[in-house]
């Protein structure tokens, strides 16, 4: 099957601009809380760009990869496991598409006082909500970009339900409605307004989602254990932008030309039009506003 290559580098493209924004705070906490190799789930996995972060952070166990899209998920199979063996990891691969990453870089080879880190990877093609159902041993539900896209209440009762007694939800880079782009332009709050609305119009979608997924948690029985901003930023350095982030930014635009239309704002062509070429120039910088959340079900004991 063949790979949509546009959004496969969107994504990719979007990797180091994540890497930016990612709440230490809240990842020190995860880190803190979650066990020894733990048992996790990643839903709406994309290119499986959280795989490595796992192994950087020296995160071993299992972990499973969910995404709806079957060209993602063997993008994610086939690319990611070259990619770690490339940088050095022993990654052993099986004919199912699993593979097994071992890390030794922590092994003191004189003393043998570290265990090498495993962490075994697998990508499934499914829907996120159906795959997660009637699970509930998993150590850490991860959910990121994603709570935007569904209907927060559903998708929580699914994936609280799938996580062990003091279980770890992990929501990072959930989308909280802003939407910036610099230099200032005359029709940017009409832009930014029926971008919001036309997400908005979408049955389950929600431009305030980080807001509105911290009050739902605040009637759920555990615990927020940690919430911090991880807003997108893009800005140029010397006329250029870091990695692939000018491709980040046309697509951004894409999306934005996509769902507002000249009947509602009279300006947008104009507005499209002079954004691309401020991108072409290293002239355009992007804010989007993003929350990290982190929250613990309840011990057996609590």
């Amino acid at each position: 099957m063949a790979v949509d290559h546009a959004l496969v580098r969107y994504l990719e493209a979007k990797r180091t601009v994540d890497n930016r924004s990612f709440s230490r705070r809240v990842r020190e906490t995860l880190h803190e809380l979650l066990p020894s190799e733990p048992e996790i789930i990643d839903v709406g996995a994309g290119t499986g760009a959280t795989v490595p972060r796992l192994l950087d952070s020296g995160i071993g166990g299992s972990y499973r990869g969910i995404d709806s899209s079957e060209r993602l998920t063997a993008y994610a199979r086939a690319v990611r496991s070259r990619e770690l063996r490339f940088r050095g990891y022993d990654v052993t691969t099986s004919p199912d598409g699993m593979f097994t990453v071992n890390d030794t870089s922590n092994i003191d080879t004189d003393t043998q006082s570290d265990a090498e880190s495993t962490l075994t990877v697998a990508f499934e093609t499914a829907d996120a909500l159906t795959a997660v159902t009637n699970t509930n041993d998993i150590d850490l539900l991860m959910a990121q970009q994603f709570m935007d896209l569904v209907s927060i209440e559903d998708a929580l009762d699914v994936f609280l339900d799938a996580l062990r007694p003091g279980g770890l939800a992990y929501f990072p880079l959930t989308f909280d409605g802003t939407t910036v782009f610099q230099p200032d332009h005359p029709a940017d709050n009409a832009v930014e307004t029926a971008y919001h609305d036309a997400i908005d119009a979408i049955p389950d979608r929600d431009s305030h989602a980080g807001r509105h997924l911290l009050d739902a948690l605040r009637d759920r029985p555990g615990t927020v254990r940690a919430v911090d901003a991880a807003d997108a930023i893009v800005y140029p350095q010397g006329n250029t932008y870091p990695g692939d982030e000018q491709y980040y930014l046309q697509q951004l635009l894409a999306f934005v030309e996509e769902t507002v239309t000249s009947d509602v704002v009279p300006e947008i062509n104009e507005w499209i039009t002079s954004r691309r070429q401020q991108i072409s120039d290293g002239l355009l910088s992007y804010v989007g506003h993003r929350y990290d959340i982190l929250y613990q079900t309840p011990t057996r004991n609590s």
